[in-house]
């Protein structure tokens, strides 16, 4: 009768898992309240996440070809990217973590010991002994409250949040390099514009000095035509150290040391495209930090879960299954057959 029990108990037991629950709330996509006019534009609609929408080589738009060699260069060696592209590689590995754990674990071990009885023990067999064994393992705990499918949907959401954050990272990065580049080539036209203003004075100089070598002009108009002179030069100078700086930064967000990249000065001759009225809205639309953020919200939300099922009691299955015998000949006969299937334990 008592061996009937345990049976009807172990059936119900491992019937469990069929219909498992999971504690913790779903997540629900927080709504937030909108008007129903807009005040500047009319005919507006309701913004929807478009964060992949993104047109991959944006910057041709500008069509600049050294500008587009540049910028094709920040996903693949910038160093922040590379970092942020591993932290995305490790939220994949951690999905795939959680999902093995809805699974049972087999283990299968061999052993040989060799040994000797201790002097003055009363044993079968004296001498030496040699031990063979083979065993093969398996150990479940079945995911009763949904703690295992609460990780495994956290961890699906951290991935993707990972994913948004790779994508504004390398979209922040090419934005920064486009802006850097423009700035240099900015910084370009006022250094040619510098030079013929250097020139200009120079020339000035010479015709004031042999004014004054005549005793046409003043000394004082001397000094004053080598002071412009020389505050030009020293403008140009400036001009030369900031564009320094950017050319360096260019290097560092391609993943190049500043003595990898020079950039000859050339003139900025492309046309900045047009901006339409309802381009802020579309860049809210297209933005990827936002989409991470929604997404580390719903994987916060799916660990509300995780800490909840910690309250409820595990169910642990599993159990052991073998061979074990002195002569390696006979270990896989009915013999040397050993076993243990462990029974349903409450921790």
């Amino acid at each position: 009768m008592r061996s009937t029990k345990n049976s009807a108990t172990l059936a119900c037991l491992l019937t469990l898992p069929l219909a498992a629950c999971t504690v913790g709330p779903d997540y629900v996509r927080p709504q937030a309240a909108l008007s129903d006019e807009f005040k500047e534009i009319k005919g507006w609609k309701q913004a929807q996440p478009r964060d992949s929408g993104l047109p991959g080589k944006w910057w041709e738009i500008y069509g600049d070809p050294l500008l587009n060699s540049l910028a094709e260069q920040v996903a693949g060696a910038n160093q922040s990217v590379m970092q942020a592209e591993a932290q995305y590689r490790q939220a994949q590995h951690l999905v795939q973590s959680a999902q093995s754990s809805l699974l049972p674990v087999a283990t299968l071990t061999g052993t040989f010991n060799r040994f000797k009885a201790a002097t003055g023990q009363n044993v079968a067999v004296a001498g030496v002994r040699n031990l063979f064994g083979q065993a093969v393992g398996i150990a479940w705990e079945p995911d009763l409250w949904g703690q295992v499918r609460r990780q495994l949907e956290a961890n699906t959401d951290s991935a993707q949040a990972s994913a948004a954050t790779l994508h504004g990272l390398i979209l922040s990065s090419q934005a920064t390099l486009a802006d850097n580049y423009f700035q240099l080539r900015t910084l370009d036209a006022q250094k040619a514009l510098l030079e013929e203003t250097i020139a200009a004075f120079a020339k000035t100089l010479e015709i004031t000095k042999n004014r004054y070598a005549v005793g046409v002009a003043a000394k004082a108009d001397v000094v004053q035509a080598e002071t412009q002179l020389e505050t030009v030069r020293a403008q140009a100078i400036d001009l030369g150290v900031q564009r320094a700086k950017l050319e360096h930064a260019i290097a560092v967000l391609i993943g190049k040391t500043p003595a990898e990249l020079a950039l000859a000065p050339t003139p900025l001759n492309s046309q900045p495209p047009g901006i339409p009225v309802n381009l802020p809205s579309e860049l809210l639309e297209r933005r990827p930090d936002i989409a991470a953020a929604e997404r580390q919200i719903a994987a916060a939300n799916a660990q509300i879960g995780v800490a909840k099922a910690a309250y409820y009691p595990t169910l642990n299955l599993g159990g052991t299954n073998g061979f074990q015998s002195g002569d390696p000949g006979n270990l896989f006969t009915m013999p040397a057959a050993i076993g243990r299937w462990a029974r349903p334990a409450w921790p």
